[in-house]
């Protein structure tokens, strides 16, 4: 089980490598959009031809990397998992993405369901109901020109899955000697094209059960209204120890979970890829169906991430000890503005969770109500992170209609509720913040970054100790050989906010936002 919750690790810091592209690019999107609103910009700024062609030419750019995220998750997934020849199996994940839709294509063409079978018009006239019609047809679509189910990113990370599966048995294989030459990394893509297209004629069998699962859940999750919302956010926040919630995210993100939208007989999936179509395709998709996607995206996390754990950082400041206020000081403040800038938390969220089972339940159980009260309020702000960015591009910019308004509002309600309560359980149950640790503890110092390295590669048993380092947005993500010997106080005395052993081999230090220079050190003084 805790192998598997590993691989599960792994996966979710691959998935955030085109999470992390395509949020810079949903902020380009957003500021094109926005000065192409002649309701914001006025007339006279919407007629200037060339200056339109420019916000044209970005915005027809950043739409294009939303329609093809299925391709992206399958190298990205790869990549991730791979164990070595990284490159190889990235190259051959694009083969058995293609390889596995054409099998799905084919398939379907074997059953008699083709663009011409499946259109609307076409099941209306063999008596099907226009609803159902729609329905139907909105099942199916085209992937990189390969008329196939509309599988959207789950397809992706299913090629990618497969694929390296197959990389990860076979990049060390020896073939015979007359037919070597094909062995090795170069027989990863030979294989996955054997094997990806037999993958496409499966799914083509068995994912119309699973797509109708998904929209049941779906529609459970819809009926549920702001309740749903505040499950899904509740349960999001408490996944953050297990870096699990990433998955959960991408479910709502690109799936029917999160919603789907038709358009001109175009099926778009998915909470994320509704607001960036909406976007990139102004007046395309109402502002209802819009809205009903947006609440599982980043308004629900403006309230928490600009204004509630900024209000914790003062509260835990003022309950540190004099002695250590000083270097709590600096901690919270880069904390605070990690989470009010760019919706980066964990720095902030490590302070607590460990230590205060209390208040890691009430920091969940606010997020979900934050999410559920943007709902009800009929909020529409899009994008990932939840920061002061989100407000501004995708709330203020966005205009009147996304009520961006009632988030700060909600906001400035948060900051002191989440002040005096993380106040008065520090102070009555003695709860060991930053600045209140055991006077045992050790504290950060100020160190070169080779020094930072080398007191990391200690705290982790040494060298020898260790497996695999790599981060994603705030962690350092190392496999060790022996967890015994990994050194909480050594890691934290290097400026590490939380320690969090994830499974037998797999350890995570949180470091927040800097955490890409910090494991470039640690490569690089482990390659020296």
């Amino acid at each position: 089980m805790k192998q598997f919750g590993s691989k599960l690790q792994d996966l979710g810091k691959a998935l955030m490598m085109p999470i992390s592209v395509i949020a810079a690019a949903g902020i380009f999107l957003g500021l094109a959009a926005a000065l192409q609103n002649p309701n914001i910009t006025g007339q006279g700024f919407n007629q200037l031809e060339f200056v339109q062609l420019i916000l044209g030419f970005i915005r027809k750019v950043s739409g294009s990397l939303f329609g093809n995220l299925p391709l992206f998750f399958a190298v990205a997934a790869a990549i991730g998992l791979a164990k070595q020849e990284k490159p190889t199996a990235a190259f051959a994940a694009i083969i058995g993405f293609i390889a596995m839709h054409v099998g799905i294509n084919y398939s379907l063409t074997a059953q008699g369901l083709t663009p011409a079978t499946t259109s609307v018009a076409h099941l209306v006239e063999q008596g099907m109901g226009k609803t159902e019609a729609m329905m139907f047809s909105a099942e199916f679509g085209y992937t990189l020109g390969i008329f196939s189910y509309h599988m959207s990113v789950l397809g992706g990370v299913l090629a990618g899955l497969v694929t390296v599966a197959l990389h990860n048995r076979f990049y060390t294989i020896v073939l015979p000697t007359a037919i070597n030459f094909f062995g090795g990394r170069r027989f990863v893509p030979i294989i996955t094209v054997v094997v990806l297209p037999i993958i496409g004629v499966l799914m083509s069998l068995i994912w119309p059960t699973i797509g109708a699962a998904i929209a049941n859940i779906g529609q459970f999750i819809g009926e549920a209204g702001s309740f749903g919302t505040f499950l899904f956010a509740a349960t999001e926040r408490l996944l953050i120890p297990t870096g699990l919630h990433h998955i959960l995210n991408e479910t709502v993100r690109f799936t029917p979970i999160g919603g789907i939208a038709n358009v001109d007989g175009e099926s778009i999936v998915g909470a994320l890829s509704i607001f960036n179509y909406a976007l990139a395709h102004p007046e395309s998709i109402s502002n209802d169906v819009v809205k009903e996607a947006t609440r599982f995206l980043a308004q629900g996390k403006i309230p928490v991430m600009m204004f509630a754990l900024p209000g914790a950082a003062l509260a835990m400041y003022h309950c540190a000890r004099k002695e250590h206020k000083v270097r709590v000081k600096a901690l919270v403040i880069a904390g605070a503005l990690a989470s009010f800038t760019t919706g980066i938390t964990e720095p902030l969220e490590f302070s607590f969770i460990f230590v205060s089972p209390i208040l890691f339940i009430f920091h969940a159980f606010m997020t979900g109500l934050s999410f559920a009260l943007m709902h009800l309020f009929g909020v529409m702000i899009g994008n990932v992170q939840g920061g002061v960015i989100d407000l501004l591009v995708f709330g203020v910019l966005g205009g009147t209609a996304t009520n961006w308004w009632l988030a700060v509002l909600v906001g400035a309600c948060y900051f002191p509720i989440y002040y005096f309560v993380f106040r008065f359980i520090i102070t009555r149950m003695n709860v060991k913040t930053p600045g209140r640790e055991d006077e045992t503890a050790t504290s950060s110092q100020q160190v070169t970054a080779s020094e930072q390295a080398e007191q990391i590669i200690a705290g982790l048993g040494g060298a020898q100790n260790i497996q695999l380092v790599d981060n994603c947005f705030t962690r350092l993500r190392v496999k060790v050989k022996d967890m015994d010997k990994i050194k909480d106080d050594s890691l934290k005395a290097t400026g590490a906010s939380g320690i969090k052993r994830a499974s037998d081999e797999d350890v995570q230090v949180i470091y927040g936002p800097q955490v890409e220079s910090i494991a470039n050190d640690v490569k690089q003084a482990l390659a020296i």
